[in-house]
């Protein structure tokens, strides 16, 4: 029995970790297509960074990606195996919660995620644990679409930990899950795409007040110390993390014809 589950939880997080690198290489080569190749020239104001990336920086971004996926494909393994000895909240019946609780439950993951990676990101700041843990992340200044899962070993396992905080906190159905997963890979791809895709006045509208952008990550990239947040602004408006030039750096990447 227990190598029949184990067997089957490794067969699993191969097959899923095998699904999001495939995501991650198909949504970073379609923005990195479009914004580094196609429209690199048209859409140059809209850079948030100065330095260009260079082929060894790509090439360091692409491989720990690889490998951080491949440590997410250990902790799927571990979640599986906790699920198919009925340890987890996730569940297959969708009358079980009804057909509202899909939309709930994807919202929760979203929130607590975003709750989980700024403090989680924050602590990774400290000076005792940065530069074992996050450096690795903080080599690209000047992030590209390949850089959205750069982490060294142990900040893969950090990230990892949002999985099993899910499964074991919020009944879950598998498909919501795996549509969390893909916003996940979506968004960050986002946030490291080096380029600012929202008009001028987004910033100062209610959802820019809410939402965060790619400015807001690459200056975090730049500058360290500030805008640790992921998919909203509230923590870094509550802790007063965000950067003071935060604003006009976005304002500054804008389309001018806003």
């Amino acid at each position: 029995m227990f190598d029949r589950k184990l067997s089957r939880s490794f067969s699993a997080g191969v097959n899923v970790s095998t699904g999001e690198l495939v995501w991650y290489l198909l949504l970073a080569s379609l923005v990195w297509a479009v914004l580094y190749l196609a429209l690199r020239t048209r859409l140059r104001h809209r850079r948030v960074a100065s330095q260009e990336p260079n082929s060894r920086q790509i090439a360091r971004e692409l491989l720990h990606s690889v490998r951080s996926i491949a440590i997410f494909g250990l902790v799927t393994t571990l979640v599986v195996f906790a699920e198919l000895s009925g340890w987890t909240l996730l569940y297959n019946d969708l009358d079980k919660y009804g057909w509202w609780w899909l939309a709930v439950s994807f919202l929760l993951m979203v929130f607590l995620h975003d709750a989980y990676f700024y403090w989680t990101h924050r602590l990774m700041h400290h000076g005792r644990f940065y530069r074992r843990l996050h450096h690795t992340h903080h080599l690209s200044t000047s992030p590209t679409p390949w850089a959205a899962y750069a982490f060294s070993p142990w900040e893969a396992l950090v990230q990892a930990g949002i999985g099993p905080l899910i499964v074991f906190t919020i009944p879950s159905h598998p498909s919501v899950f795996a549509a969390f997963m893909l916003w996940q890979i979506a968004f960050n791809v986002y946030g490291h795409c080096g380029y600012e895709l929202f008009p001028r006045w987004f910033v100062r509208s209610p959802l820019g007040f809410v939402l965060n952008t790619s400015t807001h990550h690459s200056q975090h990239h730049e500058k360290f110390r500030s805008n640790y947040g992921l998919y909203f602004n509230f923590w870094d408006r509550v802790m007063g993390t965000n950067h003071p030039a935060y604003q006009a750096k976005f304002e500054s990447v804008g389309d001018r014809s806003s």
